[in-house]
């Protein structure tokens, strides 16, 4: 595991958050945007990659990805993610919920291109590594918080719990939790603990969501799929997947007390107005957003 362990933004997991960044650039310049991050260009530009990632469509027209569908697809898949999650936040905080906490929050920018009521408070958990790219590349670009964010460097599988509280984190609050493009990664009993410490955290009325990704079944995970994807990114996806059998987050969240539903990302899609195509329109249907209410 040490792969999640211990990984920077161009290694391991890390460059998967990478090329989801640079999902959301494309997406950002593209005509009716979902999603709009103004600092997705700046993570990609600012990195080493191991491969080269595009920033902007213009990009695929190059040598390198002439022709290429499968950014374009994934940018597409990550735009709707992004929104639906959006969604999450704007009615968690609308409802009066003030605290967030963006678990393995990667490049997520949400802190600075988001509307967050006075005095809401955020925690963003992540490796350090991470963390430091991430904070060099905004201050770089002077991007400046819309709430009161708050950066946690800690490993998921440590005490992360503990460094949430020593960071403010108040468990008498209501809060609004995201595990998104994080559970694949996971084994099952480090998700079992995770969604075991959410609930013990979660003060009454707290609401959760979580990107599901069911990676038994899906063909977005076939061998060659697989390897075109991790060349696309410059890392073996297949090392990185945990496809051991899990229960499922609703079950789950349900079990503990929770209120929970289950859209999945195709039906997600086309309320915003879109399509998925290729690999992830195939498998649209067996990728699912599950929101729960405490």
């Amino acid at each position: 595991m040490s792969s999640f362990n211990q990984w920077d933004i161009v290694s391991g997991v890390g460059v998967t958050a990478l090329g989801v960044a640079a999902a959301r650039a494309l997406e950002t310049h593209r005509s009716g945007a979902l999603v709009t991050d103004p600092y997705a260009s700046a993570f990609v530009e600012a990195a080493d990659a191991p491969v080269p990632l595009p920033s902007h469509p213009r990009d695929l027209d190059s040598q390198a990805w002439k022709g290429d569908t499968v950014w374009m697809s994934m940018a597409t898949y990550v735009a709707v993610r992004s929104r639906f999650f959006d969604d999450f936040f704007a009615r968690a905080t609308a409802d009066g919920i003030g605290q967030a906490v963006l678990l393995a929050a990667g490049l997520d920018t949400r802190a600075f291109r988001l509307d967050w009521p006075a005095g809401c408070r955020l925690f963003e958990v992540d490796q350090p590594r991470v963390l430091e790219f991430k904070d060099t590349v905004l201050g770089e670009q002077q991007a400046q918080a819309r709430c009161d964010r708050r950066a946690v460097a800690v490993d998921l599988r440590d005490d992360w719990a503990a460094a949430l509280h020593d960071a403010g984190f108040d468990t008498t609050r209501p809060t609004a939790w995201l595990a998104e493009g994080l559970l694949p990664y996971l084994p099952a009993d480090a998700e079992n603990n995770l969604f075991a410490t959410i609930h013990r955290l979660s003060a009454p009325g707290s609401r959760i969501a979580v990107e599901h990704v069911d990676t038994q079944s899906l063909g977005m995970f076939d061998e060659e799929e697989m390897t075109q994807a991790g060349q696309q990114m410059g890392v073996d996806i297949s090392t990185l997947l945990h496809n051991e059998d899990k229960e499922h987050p609703e079950r789950v969240l349900t079990g503990l007390g929770w209120t929970a539903r289950s859209d999945t990302a195709q039906q997600t899609a086309r309320r915003y107005g879109r399509e998925l195509d290729g690999t992830m329109g195939r498998n649209g249907g067996k990728l699912e957003y599950i929101t729960a209410s405490r």
